[in-house]
């Protein structure tokens, strides 16, 4: 999904090790291209299971595990609404400034299933992004600035097919509802319209990631293989395009394969509800 790269601008958290506003330890990795702030995780175990195994990650009562991506607390424009976590919108800036940014869950996943709900208003666009990291990178002015989400993590696109322009950009409809975004294109499309809920998934298990929209798988393919960098030298992500990016993305979530999960701030009002994960060891 997007668009155009917005750094949130924090200078000093390329050290190489710092605290966050809780006090809570946070160390830098480094690369050439890149560091990547790590922090302690909240404990799954805290979470409740289901009937079905898989954790409750929101209870439709509280932001309970919940943080903006590279921020401390919520982001303001994300609030809890008739028991959906729900963005209420921006004015398309998507940094903290505006009240925005995105919302990760405060824990990283390697080998998951994530289920969740979501629906649209007219016209919306956002986007689950998963195995992502929180980045800095080095502006030409020598300054440190943490790098958006989707810089790092694969998008499943959330849309409004009919009503969005998205929907008519990429190539094959690479664009549209449950897309990873760019990249694959949803097949087969069963979005449901806007203002009406759509049931999605994301299964990541030993490299194989696949998306399901409506009850159907719509998306597969494999990470860390030689096809992953084919795919990401053809999208939005080559190498010669966005080698930031295409780094990231070529290894995506680091040599412990494992990265946060997120809901995107796009600037458009959309609502998530049924958010749950199951974790393969």
């Amino acid at each position: 999904m997007r668009r155009i790269l917005l750094f949130l601008a924090l200078a000093a958290l390329a050290l190489s090790s710092s605290c966050d506003g809780r006090g809570r330890k946070q160390e830098a990795v480094g690369s050439p291209l890149y560091t990547e702030i790590v922090r302690p995780q909240v404990d799954l175990r805290d979470f409740p299971k289901d009937a079905e195994g898989f954790r409750v990650l929101f209870d439709g009562t509280s932001f309970k595990g919940w943080r903006g991506y590279c921020q401390d607390g919520i982001p303001v424009k994300w609030t809890i609404e008739d028991g959906c976590l729900k963005f209420n919108g921006t004015t398309g800036r998507e940094t903290p400034d505006d009240g925005g940014g995105d919302l990760i869950f405060d824990r990283k996943f390697r080998d998951f299933e994530l289920r969740f709900d979501w629906k649209v208003t007219e016209g919306a666009n956002s986007g689950v992004l998963y195995l992502g990291r929180e980045v800095t990178t080095t502006g030409r002015d020598g300054q440190s600035r943490f790098a958006p989400l989707f810089m790092s993590a694969p998008e499943y696109q959330i849309l409004d097919n009919e009503n969005h322009p998205d929907a008519k950009l990429g190539v094959d409809g690479n664009r549209r509802s449950a897309s990873l975004y760019d990249i694959l294109p949803a097949r087969p499309q069963n979005a449901k319209p806007f203002g009406e809920w759509n049931t999605g998934a994301i299964r990541v298990r030993k490299g194989r990631v696949t998306h399901f929209q409506n009850g159907e798988p719509v998306v597969e393919y494999r990470l860390w293989t030689q096809d992953w960098t084919d795919l990401l030298n053809g999208s939005k992500f080559a190498q010669e395009r966005w080698p930031v990016a295409f780094e990231l993305f070529n290894n995506l979530g680091g040599d412990a394969h494992e990265g946060y999960i997120g809901f995107q701030d796009h600037g458009d009002v959309v609502y998530f509800r049924n958010i749950r994960i199951k974790v393969w060891k």
